[in-house]
């Protein structure tokens, strides 16, 4: 152990070799169900450099390594090692934001860099990201484009893993790659930028997307230090609407219909009790908004940029209307609990403290999946049969539906707020997160990013794919040093192959 603390300081320095209780403790486990199993250091690495020689290290004395770049809380048992003794590697101190190019719309960052820093620096240049619906402040952007991460805006999403671009990549071999555009030239940025060569496309190099090998992967096949990614003009009138229903069926036509047409820019569905949590501050609060608004609601986010706004907004606030009307609905720009301009505020920026998923009962155990927006009405009825099964108050479950890669597919979310200090809570919630996943898993739910219980779910149903997972590992991790235990993998079955 002295002799391994010794190797990692000449690597990082000694004030960025952790091993003490606390810090250990804050690494062993995390707010979902997934069991304690404390690290032997935590390391905190300042460039790529140091990532590369950690990985080239781990490789030699058959150490396991956990990526971190965001803060805590951590809710999906990704950042948990799954293997005692494994060394932690935090990137969240990488902070620098590399570029920023107007012309492109482009914005290059490291890993550890948050919404909460990025979104101020793109606002000075007349930019944007599109958030994830209220992410943590200390979230890594990074991380959340690798882990699919769902963005309100599937107007201007072309691809499933967009708005990412390319990325610098240590594998689990120790080779470094650039990806996409970046890695067609010398690898040098400023001179990439001298040449006015820009990294925007994220395919290849060659024939290979190699920056999908780590989406959804959990740090199995290596660490992204930084990327580039696609921004959005900020809006000169940027306005939020409600398009209110009793029954969620009755809100799916003209749902299908703005995303037929590409209208709108922040688009999505949320019951009366997910808007309550997002909106609400306290207990109370949520209790009383969940008892005025609607039970289901359309959110629509109607912007107009540089190119007149004026004009761009109101088109497309009388199409859109005009819309609802046709399938007996309307679009308002306050509902009883909720006003636009307030709830625009709320939802373009990151979660205040506490988180709000936390703010009903102090804890929340989320069930999320791919599907098809049209199938919402079957998966509710499953998670709420399930619920009452266990005497869950189907009230407290919350619902976040949002179209992905321009209405191709849909994000379906379930928020289960629960009494964190009460065992017998727990021990209900539990019960329920594992009976309900294995319910919605049989309904057709696809577990796009199989944290936990979900990996099992989801590989067993395709072992040829599977297979070819781990032969793909076996290429770019070889000795299965990085975050073993998770996904399909485990260190055994790396090394076998």
């Amino acid at each position: 152990m002295g002799d391994r603390k010794a190797e990692l300081t000449a690597i990082v320095g000694d004030k960025n070799v952790l091993d003490d209780t606390e810090t250990l403790d804050g690494y062993s486990s995390d707010k979902s169900f997934a069991g304690t199993v404390k690290p032997q250091f935590v390391v905190r690495v300042g460039n790529a450099d140091e990532v590369q020689k950690i990985i080239g290290w781990a490789n030699e004395t058959g150490a396991s390594l956990v990526p971190v770049s965001s803060g805590p809380p951590h809710f999906h048992g990704d950042t948990v090692p799954g293997v005692p003794g494994a060394v932690i590697v935090d990137l969240s101190g990488m902070k620098q934001i590399l570029k920023i190019d107007r012309r492109n719309r482009l914005a290059l960052i490291e890993a550890g860099v948050t919404y909460n820093e990025l979104q101020p620096a793109l606002a000075e240049k007349g930019m944007m990201l599109s958030n994830p619906l209220l992410p943590r402040a200390n979230k890594s952007v990074i991380t959340s484009l690798l882990e699919r991460e769902p963005r309100l805006n599937c107007r201007l999403q072309w691809s499933s893993l967009d708005p990412l671009r390319c990325l610098e990549i240590v594998f689990g071999d120790g080779n470094r790659l650039w990806t996409g555009d970046a890695g067609m030239g010398e690898l040098n940025l400023e001179k990439q930028w001298a040449e006015e060569k820009w990294q925007v496309q994220p395919a290849g190099p060659g024939q290979t997307d190699f920056y999908r090998f780590l989406t959804a992967a959990q740090g199995s096949m290596g660490i992204a230090t930084w990327a580039s990614v696609r921004c959005e003009v900020m809006p000169q009138i940027h306005k939020l609407y409600f398009v209110p229903a009793k029954k969620l069926d009755d809100l799916f036509d003209f749902t299908y219909r703005i995303l037929r047409f590409r209208y709108a820019d922040e688009l999505f569905i949320m019951n009366n009790t997910g808007l309550a949590y997002a909106i609400g501050k306290d207990a109370g609060q949520i209790e009383s908004l969940r008892d005025r608004l609607p039970p289901w609601i359309v959110l629509v986010g109607i912007a107009g940029r540089e190119e007149l706004p004026g004009e761009r907004v109101e088109f497309q606030e009388k199409d859109i209307s005009e819309i609802a009307g046709e399938f007996g609905l309307e679009l308002m720009p306050g509902i009883p609990g909720a006003v636009g301009e307030q709830v625009l505020k709320v939802m373009l920026n990151p979660s205040p403290e506490p988180y709000w998923k936390f703010g009903y009962k102090g804890g929340c155990q989320d069930i999320f999946f791919v599907s098809t927006l049209n199938k919402a009405p079957e998966f509710m009825k499953t998670i709420s049969s399930v619920a009452e099964d266990l005497d869950y108050p189907t009230s407290d479950i919350g619902v976040y539906l949002q179209p992905r890669h321009q209405g191709a597919n849909c994000h379906c979310e379930f928020s289960l707020p629960y009494d964190p200090d009460n065992a017998e809570e727990v021990s209900r919630i539990q019960a329920l997160y594992t009976q309900a996943s294995e319910a919605l898993a049989g309904a057709g739910a696809f577990y796009t990013r199989p944290y936990g219980i979900w990996s099992d779910m989801s590989f067993k149903k395709d072992p040829q794919s599977t297979a070819l997972l781990r032969q793909i590992k076996n290429i770019f991790d070889p000795n299965g040093i990085m975050n073993p235990g998770k996904l399909c993998f485990d260190l055994q079955e790396t090394k076998e192959g």
